[in-house]
C-alpha cells in the first residue's frame, strides 16, 4: 500500500511527474538540504512531491532498483515507493531504501551529515546499526556544458569596387 494519499498529495508544496524534472528536482532538495546530491540514484520516476511545512518528500519510480556505490562498494535497493521528512543535514522517516551489509539487507532509516561538516555521512537502520562514509562517495559531478564560442564578428565585406567601361 502507498504512503501517499490524496491528502498529501493535495497539500504538496511542489509535485512532479516524469523521470527528467523529477531527477533534477531531487538532486536539487538534496543540496537543498546540505545532503549530497547523488544519495537517490532513481531510475524512471514517475512521480515526485515536497510538502514544505512537514518536510514529507516522495519518489515513485516504474519499479524496485538497485544500485552500488563505486567508491564505497556497497549495494543498495530502492523501492518502487521512497519516502522521507528532510530538514537540514538529515533525512528521516526513510522508508523504502536498504542497504547491503555482509549477507543481509537491512532497512535504512535514517541519513545525515554532521553540521558542522566533516566530510563524513552517517546512515541507521532499523536494527540500529549505523555506518559512516565519505560524503564525496555519494556526490554526483555536474556535467557542466562546455563554453559557447564566443561569436566571432562577420568577416568585413569588401568595398564595392567601381567598374569603369573601356
Amino acid at each position: 500500500m502507498s504512503l501517499v494519499t490524496d491528502e498529501i498529495r493535495a497539500a504538496a508544496s511542489e509535485m512532479y511527474v516524469g523521470d527528467a524534472i523529477c531527477q533534477e528536482k531531487s538532486k536539487f532538495l538534496l543540496t537543498e538540504v546540505g545532503l549530497p546530491n547523488g544519495l537517490l540514484p532513481l531510475k524512471d520516476i514517475e512521480e515526485c512531491g515536497y510538502v514544505k511545512e512537514t518536510g514529507f518528500v516522495w519518489l515513485k519510480q516504474k519499479k524496485k532498483c538497485e544500485h552500488k556505490f563505486e567508491k564505497i562498494g556497497k549495494p543498495v535497493q530502492y523501492a518502487a515507493e521512497v519516502t522521507a521528512v528532510v530538514e537540514p543535514n538529515r533525512i528521516r522517516k526513510l522508508t523504502g531504501v536498504k542497504a547491503k551489509e555482509l549477507l543481509m539487507w537491512l532497512t535504512i532509516n535514517e541519513i545525515y551529515v554532521d553540521d558542522p561538516p566533516t566530510g563524513k555521512i552517517h546512515f541507521k537502520t532499523t536494527s540500529g546499526i549505523s555506518r559512516s562514509f565519505p560524503e564525496d562517495a555519494f556526490q554526483i559531478e555536474e556535467v557542466q556544458p562546455p563554453p559557447k564560442e564566443k561569436a566571432s564578428a562577420p568577416a568585413p565585406v569588401p568595398a564595392a569596387v567601381e567598374v569603369n567601361e573601356v
